[in-house]
């Protein structure tokens, strides 16, 4: 088999969905200790290196989301940046919350966020004032808790200044690589913050294991995915293997067990460019870490390159052509063409692709290829595709060739290589986890021996040591409250369980005053905007958001610091065989409603045009966890909720009733969207956990 792996610069620092940053000197307690809290407001009183001159070159009031004191600065000598947004006196309460992004190099990301949890509005309305920083790195690939810590600091000395002399109450959280990064803030530096909330964790396995069985799983089961998913959706055969040959229901089982949940194959095409262009971003991390393997996998019994598939084989690519074009952010965007995360990063400072037009490009699919620069400016440096639109593709890249893309120009020599992007599939296999990661047990004969060869260990605890200093311990400072979804596709879900573990054991008889852990149905690790779309049944009948579900959890957090007040029960669940399952019903606990939804009487009817259809939604509101407050029907599956349901009594349970007639055959699937909210308040669009019922109607 022949392989291409010529001029793969080798990089110690790859970063992607969940890495971070590089490492500095751990400030951690000992087990078991608390720090008191700092008081910053002298700033000057715990400034650390280098981070020792704060300055400012923005100071102004604004009304736009809402009316505030905007406050954007840096530190000098550094490359550290933020921005503040402070609320009128009358409206502030003492605290503040600090979202980290899950890539850096952006401090003014907060006024596009208008209804999120890191949005400027959010903070205002929930009595504090809002920190975002570019973690101390222009570009994606850097960034420090230490940045983090100084900027909270800062921030205190300036609401001291604003407010008179108090010290605020802090809040710091993040999603998937700030989810890394918020642990390590509070396992590195107690007292700067008070709680946290890391929300769609990974754990220290999840790179690059959880992108190479995803891979593996999409090249080969790509065209049986609406098939799988039509089994598994309400009313279907409940069979996601029928159908499959061997090759096939072997590849499911193992990305299954291994963690990811089914029902978010729906979305495949959009987790195969978006994935495909984070992976990007950590391949060069492997091909270092193990060079050996790009070879013994074409070469050696024991690995799939080295034995083929009839479907391996007919996806490799080796193909030479010529750039014709070079495709900044912006015009990808213009052009309606989706861009990766590193591609887009166009705020630092180097001016590099989104997407390459080629001269030629082979009638295949070139998701995970390299494209290894021949010719030019930058000769040897190298890029992966993550999609392909007609003679287009769009790219991703990793720390260590990202500037050099810099020097790309028309004309130069390419060669579309996949032989890594391939080996780099099944490279879990060969990289078995301890007792710890039971998913790891698949790949273990009877005897209890590995079935594959194993490699040198160290990638991906590498990859978790250059996201900052966190180690994932379980001893952090303050209280904490985790938020994960159900369908995430990147973050499987098993891993809020780990850490669950590993937080009741470090934090021994003082776990319940500590630690929530709230799973959310029916959410993705990446929250969608509600908008149309071509999919049918519409996406937006498939998946919430998870954002209403974190705007409570953070406000209870700051209940639970701040008062005493301890927040609801965190969820009961189960896990099988790498999923994690929930109950029924309110006595699932968290905070999330949950629904039961039925089409004359059950989760298939089928019925003629012009039929009656009854539905029936039991709605129930965990205990202590609010009342429901909106409920939204979707019949036809197009993701608008044109019927709004009556409700004049908010309670903890309702059973909500409605008729519809289809007047045209086809397979339907109807939802219900429903929204609790812990008070009742429907004047706030914040802090509404969401949640969905679906049902099956066959119209003939």
């Amino acid at each position: 088999m022949p392989i291409n792996r010529r001029n793969f610069v080798k990089t110690g620092a790859a970063l992607g969905a969940f890495a971070t940053s590089a490492s500095l000197p751990a400030k951690g307690l000992p087990a078991g200790a608390e720090a008191p809290p700092e008081d910053a407001s002298n700033y000057a009183s715990v400034a650390e290196a280098p981070y020792t001159k704060p300055f400012i070159e923005i100071d102004e009031w604004r009304d736009t989301p809402v009316r505030h004191r905007y406050v954007q600065g840096g530190f000098e000598g550094t490359d550290l940046l933020f921005s503040m947004y402070f609320p009128p006196a009358e409206q502030y309460q003492g605290r503040f919350f600090q979202p980290l992004a899950a890539v850096s190099g952006t401090h003014n990301m907060a006024p596009m966020a208008l209804f999120l949890a890191s949005g400027v509005s959010f903070a205002i309305d929930s009595g504090g004032y809002l920190v975002e920083s570019n973690q101390g790195s222009r570009n994606m690939f850097g960034g420090t808790s230490r940045a983090n810590a100084a900027v909270a600091r800062y921030s205190r000395s300036l609401a001291a200044e604003m407010y008179g002399p108090h010290r605020p109450y802090g809040y710091v959280y993040g999603g998937s690589g700030g989810a890394f990064k918020t642990k390590s803030c509070v396992e590195n530096y107690p007292g700067v913050w008070d709680g946290s909330i890391p929300y769609v964790h990974g754990s220290p396995v999840a790179i690059p294991y959880v992108f190479t069985v995803q891979a593996h799983a999409m090249r080969v089961l790509g065209p049986k995915f609406p098939q799988i998913v039509d089994a598994i959706d309400p009313g279907g055969s409940g069979d996601m293997y029928a159908g499959l040959n061997e090759e096939e229901r072997d590849a499911l089982r193992e990305v299954t067990n291994m963690g990811f949940p089914p029902r978010a194959w729906f979305d495949f095409e959009r987790i195969a460019f978006g994935y495909t262009g984070v992976f990007s971003s950590l391949i060069d991390f492997i091909v270092n870490g193990d060079p050996e393997y790009f070879t013994d996998f074409w070469t050696k019994p024991g690995y799939l390159g080295a034995n083929p598939t009839q479907s391996l084989l007919d996806a490799r690519v080796e193909h030479p052509t010529r750039i014709k074009d070079l495709i900044m952010a912006d015009e990808a965007r213009g052009l309606g063409l989706p861009v990766t995360m590193s591609g887009g990063q166009t705020g630092s400072g180097a001016q590099f692709p989104a997407a390459l037009r080629m001269e030629s490009l082979p009638d295949k699919d070139l998701r995970g290829a390299s494209l290894i620069i021949n010719s030019g400016g930058a000769k040897d440096a190298v890029l992966y595709v993550a999609g392909q639109a007609g003679d287009i593709v769009m790219v991703g890249f990793g720390a260590t060739n990202f500037q050099a893309l810099a020097a790309l120009r028309p004309g130069d020599e390419v060669t579309v290589d996949n032989s890594v992007y391939l080996a780099a599939q099944t490279y879990h296999r060969h990289q078995m986890q301890g007792p710890e990661f039971p998913v790891w047990e698949q790949f273990k004969g009877p005897d209890g021996k590995p079935l594959y060869p194993q490699r040198p260990h160290g990638i991906s605890e590498s990859v978790d040591r250059v996201g900052d200093e966190a180690t994932q311990s379980g001893h952090f400072h303050g209280k904490m409250i985790v938020v994960h979804a159900l369908m995430d596709e990147a973050a499987y879900p098993w891993q809020a369980d780990w850490y669950r573990s590993r937080v009741k054991a470090a934090q021994g008889p003082r776990f319940d005053d500590k630690y929530r852990l709230y799973f959310v149905d029916h959410a993705m690790h990446t929250t969608r905007n509600y908008s149309l779309d071509d999919m049918h049944p519409a996406a937006e009948t498939r998946v919430i958001s998870y954002q209403g579900v974190l705007q409570q959890a953070l406000r209870d957090l700051a209940n639970w610091v701040e008062k005493g007040v301890a927040p609801p029960a965190s969820t009961n669940y189960s896990v099988e065989d790498g999923q994690v399952m929930v109950p029924g019903g309110a006595g699932r606990g968290g905070i999330q409603p949950v629904v039961n939804l039925t089409a004359n009487g059950g989760q298939l009817a089928e019925v003629k045009a012009g039929d009656t259809v009854a539905f029936s939604a039991v709605v129930e509101v965990p205990a202590g966890a609010g009342v429901v407050i909106s409920a939204q029907w979707d019949f036809e599956g197009d993701g608008s909720y044109p019927v709004s349901a009556d409700i004049t009594r908010p309670t903890e349970r309702l059973t909500i009733d409605q008729t519809h007639i289809f007047t045209k055959a086809g397979t339907y699937l109807p939802a219900i969207k429903v929204a609790s909210q812990r008070n009742g308040d429907t004047s706030s669009s914040f802090a509404q956990p969401e949640n969905l019922g679906r049902v099956r109607v066959v119209v003939s």
